[in-house]
């Protein structure tokens, strides 16, 4: 969503910050917010001026027309307002169709003054630029302004000035307010342009002597400019249309969509209807809701909403969770239906987002039975047979009714089922799974179509860029013959010196050659294969640019073969080396796509750019269309999956998968050309032409926003010129007008091919409050921008208009059917592509193949939306206080210990943290960091001198003193034995503590060992051991990695977790040492951090530590 309506007090208060103007603003900031929670003593505090001022009071909850509907009190006192709003406060109100609580008003100080004083003003946003409108006359009679008021355009990226304002609009205003208001409107204009507005009116302004008062104000403003003007606006509240609650549900998918590349939306339209919706896609959101509407369900349909752009499992988890949450409220004497819809995806992977619906379903299976709730589902796309399989399983293991469908069925055919107006088939058919297409060998290929367009219908010449459409000051006739001649003998950019506004009627031809912008693998490849399958000669794509890496080769498949396409840094470098590249796909983010596509038309070589990014702010949009039709270029998008020309080339990800390329017969022409503005919906135009039609000639999606780059019309016009297209199918959509040019082409004769038409949003006239679809552009701010209008524009201009999205097929087909009988299509014979090999992790992701692991892991796993240690989310972890012992229990033993083994580890890694400078292990992490070593060289010096004579004696005398133990020696004969063998007790001994000045490391621990273990068999055995030691030299005491060795075999072997053998394995692969190591290396990296700090040159070890000594035969 791109433009929404701001409350008045937020809107004025924009304003009073941030006009700047020699106009004096009265009344600045001197507003008071009323709720039915207002503390009248406290308001009265912060606002003094409310108890000796007369006052105004009005809703503010985007209600027009207040005035007229008696919703303002105006010259009252205080008392007066408390008066006023008794009545209305927390009071049903009707608006026209909305009804809704009257729950937020705004208090103003009354300003008094004549009628004479009042004007209207208005700001509004078109393609071409910002139009202002003016009328000396204001207030709540001011009547149609359209019709009335004094109209100025300033053009995109032009300045208004005070000179223009007096001259075109203030021809009516008394002398002395011209310079005033001049001088107001100017800096209202220019507050517009700097905060991003897209609408901003003021009814009525009033002028008087004392300077400028702005009474009532109507604002929107452009929330993808979010990023740029967030310093200004702060945390804005965007207010709900009057008479539709805000509710939290809304608030949490609003906030998910913030934090997500991908799109999700949620309206909530009657929380107790029966007929919710789950359904992937902006466009096909708004023709499942068309159809449920169309069907009688309006009063019955709960949301509005749409989730797409890849979301993740996790994502669609939450989202999904959301929906059935709100479902299973209310129980409904029918029961409740849910419709899983989609148009067919084009790099969605249906599978891995139906992963998390499919979690949601289990999570609510209980209440959504309850509730007596049956799903209809319908997808296609990348992996949708998984995905459906995966669907249909979860409804027989929970007993929900879930009716399953793919591509073989038409998009919206599950809302009749749903509402009982169709049967529900028993055994659906199934399409061809993906791999039936991808592993056919040449020789026996099968698709699904048996005709095609004859080769004839499209000329070689035709191949080529061809001559351009008029540009909006146009081209004489003899200059576009000229171009025309001139086409074959000039190169490109010689005719554009020519014809600088030209632009090419054939955007796509097999030899086209286009740039990549960004790094974006998967459609690279997808592109290539796409090349390799319509037998092009060589890939389409020449190069991409990369900014954040330096120049290199990136590998793609050509067929079977690997080939390195370069990769750039710059643009300049990739131009300069490829300049038989005229197109650009930009993948650049919503914050670099202005930029990298202003740049880019700096270059005369390229005449069409695909901008794929959704949330471009539109004023930089509009920037981007100017400068395009200034230098011929041709934008598709911003906000779009982009395009496909069949045989010749496809932009991105656009018509999905090869599956669906084949399925859809995209790799070689057909007779109708289509315009569309959604992504996913021109894919299912894809199915529906190839299902009814010889195939698709040429499809553009122009993309969702309000200012696309291209309109219908530009496509529509190209498509009537170029000879091989025989029909033309429009999908338009609620919002703008572009359509009526349509209707006007067609009256005027300049289009004469037979176009189907058809509008979705027709349900927007049926809902009582302002619905924003998923389009950031699907918003009708006028009776003639609604679909209902201009599907009866386009009937009446002789377009073939269906009833509705389900008979869009019909009517094509009848079309197609009736220029096969007339000769204007002539089918032939359908030649089978050649195969492309699948690649390997699309085919381990369909499940066709297995290969061996490289390795194997069993303690982590980071692939899913959460980190998971040994099962364990990552959330449960902190949510449980698990603290480091406990991630140290499960990423070390798998398992979740006892609080109180968690507490020891921690207390172990406590106390063998440090041990001073001068143990080994410290000196060398010190003699490195003083040698300009980095942290991990000086950490890893330190931790190689850990081993059975520092600090590596945990594992060591936990296997002796478990030894001795479990064999039934006595403490005595272990000493004896060791003795006998001349071995080492590990674990005993310390070269500065004895007995009588014991380590109060190891009496902390004995204390917390003794408290807390269930049983400390061992570590009674070693302190038996230590007795005797001591009683001979009293340093011979249990040491602290002797104590934790031992105290850990007791853990190990008590705690209840672990088996015998499975508590003698980990002491058996060293696992007690990992102890030590974590212990000491929190130690030492403060060592390296401390000698850095203290700024330490080289050390050089003291002559007079070093004992020189010569060998014996010399010193003799």
């Amino acid at each position: 969503m791109s433009a929404k309506a701001i409350s008045e007090q937020t809107g004025k208060d924009f304003l009073y910050k941030y006009i700047s103007t020699t106009a004096t603003v009265q009344n600045r900031f001197r507003y008071a917010n009323v709720t039915s929670a207002t503390d009248w003593d406290h308001l009265t505090q912060e606002h003094p001026w409310l108890l000796t001022e007369r006052l105004v009071v009005k809703p503010d909850q985007l209600i027009k027309r207040r005035g007229k509907l008696g919703l303002v009190g105006i010259n009252l006192d205080l008392q007066g307002v408390k008066d006023w709003l008794k009545p209305r406060l927390m009071r049903e109100t009707t608006v026209a169709k909305a009804k809704g609580l009257l729950k937020n008003f705004l208090i103003e100080p009354f300003v008094p003054h004549n009628q004479e004083e009042e004007f209207y003003l208005c700001i509004y946003a078109t393609r071409e630029g910002d139009h202002v409108l003016f009328h000396h006359e204001g207030g709540v009679e001011v009547g149609d302004v359209d019709a009335k008021a004094q109209k100025l355009v300033v053009a995109v990226d032009d300045k208004l000035s005070e000179d223009q304002v007096t001259e075109q609009l203030l021809a009516h205003v008394p002398e002395d307010k011209k310079e005033i208001l001049a001088s107001f409107i100017v800096g209202l204009f220019n507050l517009y342009e700097d905060l991003y507005f897209t609408y901003l009116e003021i009814n009525p302004l009033v002028v008087t002597q004392d300077g400028v008062y702005i009474l009532d104000m109507a604002a929107k403003i452009d929330t993808t400019a979010d990023y740029i003007c967030k310093a200004k606006w702060g945390d804005v509240d965007f207010p709900p249309p009057f008479g539709r609650e805000a509710y939290p549900e809304e608030a949490y998918i609003a906030d998910l969509d913030a934090k997500s590349g991908a799109s999700l939306k949620l309206t909530i339209l009657n929380p107790r209807g029966r007929i919710w919706t789950m359904v992937a896609g902006g466009g096909a959101s708004v023709v499942y809701s068309d159809t449920i509407c169309d069907l009688g369900g309006v009063d019955e349909l709960a949301n509005y909403g749409e989730y797409s752009g890849a979301p993740s499992e996790q994502q669609t988890y939450d989202y999904a969770k959301t929906i059935l949450s709100l479902m299973t409220r209310e129980k409904h004497h029918q029961g409740k239906v849910l419709i899983i819809g989609g148009s067919i995806a084009n790099f969605t992977n249906v599978a891995a987002t139906f992963k998390g619906i499919v979690r949601a379903i289990k999570d609510y299976q209980g209440p959504l039975k309850e509730h007596e709730v049956t799903i209809f589902v319908r997808r296609g796309g990348p992996n949708y047979q998984e995905g459906l399989r995966v669907m249909g399983e979860v409804g027989k293991t929970t007993g929900i009714p879930i009716y399953v469908f793919g591509t073989e069925t038409h998009m919206t055919a599950i809302v009749g089922m749903a509402l009982g107006h169709q049967p529900i088939p028993n055994q659906p058919p199934m399409d061809a799974h993906t791999a039936n297409f991808l592993l056919n060998s040449s020789n026996n290929a099968v698709t699904p179509a048996t005709t095609r367009t004859a080769s004839f219908s499209e000329s070689k010449a035709a191949n080529d860029v061809t001559p351009a459409k008029k540009s909006k000051a146009g081209l004489p006739a003899v200059s576009y013959l000229c171009f025309r001649l001139l086409r074959h003998a000039l190169p490109l950019f010689s005719l554009r010196l020519l014809f600088p506004t030209a632009k090419a009627t054939t955007l796509f031809s097999k030899r086209t050659k286009a740039i990549v912008w960004g790094m974006q693998t998967r459609a690279v490849q997808g592109m290539l294969d796409f090349d390799y399958v319509c037998s092009r000669d060589e890939p389409s794509v020449a190069a991409m640019v990369y900014p954040f890496t330096g120049d290199h080769k990136q590998k793609f498949y050509w067929g079977h073969k690997e080939i390195l396409l370069p990769v750039y840094k710059n643009m300049a470098d990739a131009m300069k080396k490829h300049s038989e590249v005229d197109v650009l796909i930009s993948f650049a983010s919503l914050r670099s796509a202005f930029d990298s596509t202003m740049e880019t038309m700096q270059y005369p070589q390229i005449h069409t750019i695909a901008i794929i990014a959704e949330g471009i702010p539109e004023a930089q949009t509009r920037k981007m269309i100017k400068m395009a039709d200034e230098k011929g270029v041709t934008i598709i998008g911003p906000a779009t999956v982009g395009g496909i020309k069949p045989g010749c080339f496809k932009i991105g990800n656009t018509g999905g998968m090869l599956d669906n390329i084949l399925a859809s017969k995209l790799y070689r022409a057909g007779s109708v050309a289509y315009v569309s503005r959604s992504g996913g919906m021109s894919n299912e135009l894809n199915n529906i032409i190839s299902r009814t039609t010889d195939g698709v000639y040429e499809g553009v999606a122009i993309g969702g926003d309000r200012y696309p780059g291209s309109t219908f019309m530009d496509h529509v016009l190209r498509y009537q010129d170029t000879p091989g297209i025989k029909m033309i199918v429009v999908l338009g959509e609620v919002g703008g007008t572009e359509e009526y040019k349509i209707c006007q082409g067609i009256r005027e004769g300049r289009i004469t091919k037979p176009t189907v038409c058809w509008c979705i949003g027709t349900c927007a006239t049926m809902f009582a409050s302002e619905v924003q679809f998923g389009h950031a552009g699907a918003c009708a701010n006028q009776a003639s921008e609604t679909a209902v209008a201009k599907n009866q524009a386009l009937r009446d201009a002789g377009a073939y208009v269906p009833k509705s999205f389900d008979e869009l097929g019909n009517v094509i087909r009848t079309v197609y059917d009736e220029l096969v009988a007339d000769g204007t299509i002539v089918p032939a014979q359908e030649v089978p592509p050649p195969t492309v090999p699948m690649d390997y992790s699309w085919a381990r992701e369909l499940g066709l193949i297995r290969k061996p692991a490289s390795f194997m892991t069993s303690i982590c796993d980071e692939r899913g939306q959460e980190l998971i240690y040994a099962g364990m989310p990552i959330t449960e972890v902190f949510k449980e206080e698990m603290g480091l012992g406990g991630v140290l229990g499960l990423l070390w033993f798998q398992r979740r210990l006892p609080r109180y083994a968690c507490q020891f580890i921690e207390m172990c890694l406590m106390v063998t943290a440090d041990h001073g400078p001068a143990v080994s292990g410290a000196h060398n992490t010190i003699v490195c960091a003083r040698a300009g070593k980095d942290l991990i060289s000086s950490l890893t010096s330190g931790l190689l001198t850990i081993g059975d004579r520092f600090g590596g004696a945990l594992d060591a005398a936990a296997k002796q003193f478990s030894k001795a133990f479990d064999s039934g020696m006595l403490p005595m004969e272990f000493v004896n034995k060791m003795k006998k063998d001349g071995k080492l007790i590990m674990g005993i001994g310390h070269r500065v503590k004895s007995i009588n000045n014991p380590d109060m490391r190891v009496q902390i621990l004995k204390d917390f060992v003794k408290q807390q273990f269930p049983a400390t068999q061992l570590l009674d055995y070693a302190l038996d051991v230590e007795k005797i030691t001591t009683s001979k030299k009293p340093n011979l005491i249990l040491n602290v990695d002797g104590f934790i060795g031992v105290a850990f075999v007791d853990l190990l072997r008590t705690c209840g977790g672990f088996t015998r053998d499975e508590a003698d394995e980990f002491v058996e692969i060293g696992a007690l040492n990992g102890i030590f190591v974590l212990g000491r290396s929190m130690g030492f990296i403060g060592h390296y951090l401390d000698q850095k700090r203290l700024k330490q040159g080289l050390y050089r070890h003291p002559w007079d530590d070093i004992s020189y000594v010569l060998p014996e035969h010399m010193s003799m």
